[in-house]
């Protein structure tokens, strides 16, 4: 049986390409998704957003944890989070879009919980931006965590592109959620442990120099 020159490399990259394209997909229709939810939410002066975005420190509330990434405030609140929402859900997802639903989930939650615990009382929050944030988290450290060369230069080059984000990780802006920023962010970290790459470990051949031999019976 014949294989062709750098098989398993090839075979390699050709998988990551495929998932990456699926990853493209997946993001572009996220974000048709939250644009058509827009759509139905705007005309009726965003009654979805105040039904089921998440209501501080109320039990009943909880379930809206998994609603209100998908919600927003306004065209602006949706059009300033859906470029950074695309660009670092892709990088996310590149890798493999089930691992990414996974991270996904945990991000949302971690995000959410945040929210429902320490946010004013009285607010109701939405919008997409826990995620983003929670991918910029796993992001940066996902090259660190699964030892990707390729993946710590993208965590390196987001970091410090995007510096400026970290501010929104503080109680510094009125109006803005940092609760969901902070705890999606720390969402994002944690998946980049949970869901790193498990590599079996070596085991180094027995060296028959230093053997011990077992003594004739």
């Amino acid at each position: 049986m014949s294989t062709t020159d750098g098989g398993p490399a090839r075979g390699d990259a050709e998988a990551m390409i495929a998932e990456a394209k699926k990853a493209l997909w997946v993001m572009v229709g996220l974000l048709a998704l939250l644009w058509v939810v827009q759509l139905v939410n705007a005309p009726t002066g965003y009654d979805l957003s105040r039904d089921f975005g998440i209501d501080a420190r109320d039990p009943a509330s909880l379930p809206e944890i998994f609603s209100a990434p998908f919600l927003h405030y306004g065209w602006g609140h949706l059009e300033a989070n859906s470029g950074p929402l695309f660009v670092f859900g892709f990088l996310a997802a590149y890798r493999g879009v089930k691992k990414w639903l996974g991270v996904s989930v945990l991000i949302i939650v971690a995000s959410g919980l945040g929210v429902w615990f320490i946010s004013p009382s009285l607010s109701v929050t939405v919008g997409a931006s826990g995620l983003v944030f929670g991918y910029f988290g796993y992001v940066i450290v996902r090259g660190l965590f699964d030892r990707h060369l390729i993946d710590l230069v993208i965590g390196l080059v987001m970091a410090l592109c995007f510096a400026y984000q970290f501010a929104s990780l503080l109680p510094t802006q009125e109006g803005v959620s940092w609760q969901g920023h902070l705890f999606g962010f720390a969402g994002g970290i944690i998946g980049g442990w949970l869901f790193r790459d498990r590599r079996p470990k070596a085991v180094a051949a027995p060296d028959p120099m230093t053997t011990l031999l077992p003594k004739d019976s």
